[in-house]
């Protein structure tokens, strides 16, 4: 089992902090074993068993409260009457007006809660109305580079891996699986695929157009890392077999889909007026497994925008808030505004080796004006630092936590 460290330290630092602990993310992408890692640590930090308590509302035993009050007489039952005592609710949102039961429970003396859910309802719903200020949101992604060379310890070619990773999926479970059953990692992703659009996306909004929707998450896999808009996507699709879909639909299918954590859309962020552009997104899959499963190209397409792909969601685990740049120039393909107040730019490609290439990716960095760090990550194997411009092996900065 790979300890997820990143995630774990943030629940470690929040421990008995008086607020709600949120841990949200796709399917699968490791949540429930999370809280178990993290209630073995509360164990070995001395916490009694007694003291917790853990429901995964996914078990089949579980499925049967019929309730939020039967859950919640169920739980108190199982606490002592004082102390520190942890409550884990694993998909609360199963429960009927689960937001009542986690604020029953938040506000009981002594008892610090923690839950999980795989869509972002959770948040979306009453109850981020109900406890606005009052919990704290993590959100969870299958491996980092870092957790998936990890996986395999006894592989030391980290360039066999990395493209490995890029081609492969980044699902835990999908990871164990490539190591003992590798011809079968490609069923359990469609089968995880067909649980979040059917359980997540298409049952939670009662749709019936199933065919629209694949339509257009066929597009946005085939336009990661590209800007586009809801309009741009209706007209090319009213241009295919998918026929008519207007510009409201796409958005709702949008929304769906991010809420399901499936994708993640990225605003474009106008560098030298430093102000959000509100039309157009690029979006991020959360698993290019996922990618690869849906779309049958080679595994040696499209790889500037895969390599893309993988620097997002690395930048989203290092914390600060991550924007798609533009200049007078052209795109930055990432801004991140860091917590400390530092802004960064990255740049992206395969590779640089040719000089036309290079001078291309550098001029929108060369562009910037400030002092902030930039950087162009590439999969060529020199580092070096070109007018103030770091450029670094996309390996070694994965790597280079």
């Amino acid at each position: 089992m790979i300890i997820r460290d990143a995630y774990l330290s943030q629940l470690i630092q929040l421990k008995d902090e008086h607020l709600i602990k949120v841990i949200t993310g796709i399917r699968r992408c490791g949540k429930s074993t999370l809280m178990t890692q993290f209630q073995d640590w509360l164990r070995q930090s001395g916490v009694p068993h007694e003291n917790i308590v853990s429901l995964n509302f996914e078990e089949r035993e579980n499925t049967l409260f019929t309730n939020w009050q039967a859950v919640y007489d169920h739980i108190m039952k199982e606490l002592p009457d004082d102390g520190s005592r942890y409550v884990f609710l694993d998909e609360v949102q199963a429960i009927p007006s689960f937001e009542k039961l986690v604020d029953a429970l938040f506000v009981k003396q002594g008892v610090d809660l923690y839950i999980t859910g795989s869509n972002a309802y959770l948040l979306s719903s009453e109850l981020g109305t109900l406890l606005s200020g009052r919990y704290i949101s993590i959100n969870m992604h299958p491996f980092s580079f870092a957790e998936y060379v990890a996986s395999f310890p006894e592989e030391q070619n980290t360039d066999r891996l990395f493209r490995q990773y890029m081609n492969n999926s980044c699902f835990p479970q999908a990871v164990n699986m490539q190591k003992t059953a590798p011809q079968a990692v490609n069923a359990y992703l469609k089968s995880l695929y067909e649980t979040v659009v059917v359980k997540d996306i298409v049952q939670r909004n009662h749709l019936r157009k199933f065919d629209t929707l694949q339509h257009v998450i066929d597009f946005l896999f085939d336009s990661v890392g590209s800007v586009v808009s809801p309009n741009n996507i209706a007209d090319t699709l009213k241009k295919s077999s998918a026929g008519k879909l207007s510009h409201n639909t796409v958005l709702k299918y949008l929304r769906y889909f991010t809420e399901s954590y499936l994708i993640y859309p990225v605003k474009l962020y106008n560098i030298k007026g430093k102000r959000l552009l509100e039309s157009n997104y690029k979006y991020y899959v959360v698993d290019l497994g996922l990618k690869n499963i849906i779309q049958t190209n080679s595994p040696y397409t499209d790889l500037g925008h895969k390599l893309e792909n993988v620097v997002y969601f690395e930048l989203l685990r290092r914390g600060g808030e991550v924007y798609a740049g533009r200049s007078q120039k052209g795109e930055v393909d990432f801004v991140v505004k860091k917590p400390s107040g530092v802004t960064e730019y990255y740049q992206v490609a395969y590779t640089v080796n040719d000089e036309k290439t290079l001078k291309r990716e550098l001029s929108s960095l060369r562009e910037i004006k400030d002092s902030y760090p930039k950087y162009l990550l590439t999969m060529d194997f020199d580092n070096a630092n070109i007018d103030g411009i770091q450029k670094i092996n996309v390996i070694d900065w994965l790597l280079n936590l």
